[in-house]
């Protein structure tokens, strides 16, 4: 199952990032999503109530939980129904944690060397954070050339706008936060992550 979970997430591209420190908004955008055809998601553990959110949409989405940096809370993320955890660093304990329950981990990296460390640890999907900041799709590229076999996710400050680029310059998916959902009412959200798809 969580193979193929990583495996969706490269047919699905668009990875959306909900961060809110209100558990019914996340509900709420989860489920805006969801009308789109994005069923695979990141619900960023703000607060400790955000576990309930993720409890309650796990029931409909496949929630990856994100900002997840200390084996406690990937236990709990876990519990509340999280499929897979991430986490903007790449952690041996956070590794070890995904293989003793079975759960993949998307670490965060920055440089060459952080990624490859994190692929020899043998995780499945490789988050490049914060991607814009240190060079956007031309990072990737350069990223990709000398290592093709790496599984890649940019992700930070991404707009919708860049994904196809990203895809094009060789990501296995693309994180997408803010640019997917601030400032629209939940229907917009649903238009805007269905116009997205259609232009993949």
């Amino acid at each position: 199952m969580n193979e193929n979970l990583i495996k969706s997430l490269s047919e699905q591209k668009i990875f959306p990032i909900i961060r809110s420190s209100n558990p019914q908004v996340v509900v709420d955008t989860a489920d805006a999503l969801l009308k789109a055809g994005l069923d695979i998601m990141e619900v960023n553990v703000e607060n400790p109530s955000i576990y309930e959110a993720i409890y309650e949409v796990s029931k409909r989405a496949k929630i990856c939980a994100g900002g997840i940096i200390t084996s406690m809370q990937a236990q709990a993320a876990i519990m509340s129904g999280a499929k897979c955890f991430s986490s903007p660093i790449f952690h041996m304990n956070l590794v070890k944690l995904s293989k003793d329950k079975k759960i993949p981990y998307i670490a965060g990296t920055s440089t060459a060397n952080e990624a490859y460390e994190a692929w020899k640890a043998r995780i499945p999907l490789v988050k490049i954070y914060p991607i814009t900041a240190i060079g956007g799709p031309l990072y990737l590229e350069d990223l990709l050339r000398p290592m093709p076999f790496l599984n890649i996710m940019p992700q930070g400050n991404v707009k919708l706008s860049e994904v196809k680029q990203y895809i094009d310059a060789g990501a296995y998916a693309v994180g997408v936060g803010r640019d997917l959902y601030e400032g629209y009412s939940y229907s917009e959200i649903t238009d805007r992550a269905k116009d997205a798809i259609s232009r993949l």
